[in-house]
């Protein structure tokens, strides 16, 4: 069991291995137009993080999905490293989890029981945590290992966090360190530290439960968590939903200290390239930067931090809740204002 090493069958692992988003949107468009339904809060059209459904007037349910192929190589860490990227979806948009089903594609005939159990215990442990059950899911026989897991929440109806409802003059705040998708692929050539490799599982598993939290609080407006589109991408959603300029100041940003030093070697994953391919449109750089800024900017993070928005006013008390549930990078990256959807960095 040691000496398989999962991410020998994985293409692109963790969300990096997501649809480029502009891939996606071609994919996507010629859609039929969905059934109009005045209970579902929250569909497809503003690409946010889960559906979001109303029962009643004090009750919505929140369902997402999220499953990928291995990031690390380690059966038990995979397996946690999916859950929590999954249920952080239900997180960012303001509720609580209650309860998952699994997703499960294996290579049955490469990996040994062993392997594929260790990976389902990595998921179960982080659901027993949240204190919810796994209460089925699906399996498959598949060339490449895959698993996730599909998350369903609860929220009040008009407590809802979105991504599109950011106002002028609203501050950024990133919850996690940037660097994921920098540290994996290092990892994959066998190049990276006991201490990145450390640095990296405590993000990735780390729940953001201040999502919970922040949900009634009036002044926090928007807020998403950032995966596969990096730090840019998932910034730029936040922009269009809300038909606002985002300006970061790069100074500002949170990253893991292993993975800027790996940036600064040249380290990147190739979604980071299909990542600015898509919407480096819209992304005003500073002259001169530096190839491996650029990286961070656009690097796919697998689990990574909440992004909010909210009112100035409310800056310390959003970065106290962070702060009390053990998220130490959390900061102001930047502001939103009116004008063209479009990020700024300085």
């Amino acid at each position: 069991m040691n000496k398989i090493k999962l991410t020998q069958f994985s293409h692109g692992g963790g969300c990096g291995c997501k649809i480029a988003p502009s891939v996606l949107s071609e994919i996507l468009a010629k859609m039929p137009s969905r059934l109009i339904n005045k209970n579902l809060l929250v569909g497809t059209e503003t690409s946010d993080d889960a559906a979001v459904y109303r029962l009643n007037d004090t009750q919505a349910i929140i369902a997402t999905t999220d499953f990928f192929m291995p990031i690390v190589d380690d059966p038990y860490e995979f397996g946690r490293i999916a859950a929590t990227n999954a249920i952080s979806d239900i997180y960012a948009m303001g509720g609580y989890p209650i309860f998952a089903l699994a997703v499960v594609g294996m290579p049955i005939d490469k990996l040994p029981v062993e392997v594929i159990q260790g990976i389902l215990a990595g998921g179960e442990s982080v659901c027993a945590e949240v204190g919810i059950p796994i209460a089925g899911g699906h399996s498959i026989d598949s060339p490449e290992p895959i698993y996730g897991l599909v998350a369903l929440g609860l929220v009040h109806p008009d407590k809802v966090k979105r991504n599109n409802k950011a106002h002028a003059g609203d501050v950024l705040i990133l919850g996690k360190g940037l660097g994921i998708g920098i540290m994996s692929a290092a990892l994959k050539k066998g190049e990276l530290s006991d201490t990145g490799y450390q640095q990296m599982v405590a993000s990735t598993t780390q729940l953001n439960t201040p999502g919970a939290t922040l949900v009634d609080n009036a002044d926090v407006h928007g807020m998403t968590d950032v995966t596969g589109f990096a730090l840019l991408g998932h910034l730029l959603e936040i922009c269009r939903g809300s038909h606002l300029a985002a300006e970061v100041d790069f100074a500002a940003l949170p990253v893991l200290p292993v993975a800027l030093e790996l940036a600064k070697q040249g380290y990147a994953p190739g979604a980071a390239a299909r990542n600015w391919n898509s919407y480096g449109h819209d992304v005003v750089l500073p002259e001169g930067m530096a190839d491996w800024q650029k990286n961070l900017l656009c690097d796919p993070q697998t689990s990574g931090g909440l992004l909010v928005t909210c009112a100035p006013d409310a800056v310390d008390g959003v970065l106290a809740v962070f702060k009390q549930q053990g998220f130490d990078y959390a900061c102001v990256i930047g502001k939103l204002a009116d004008g063209e959807a479009k990020v700024t960095v300085r």
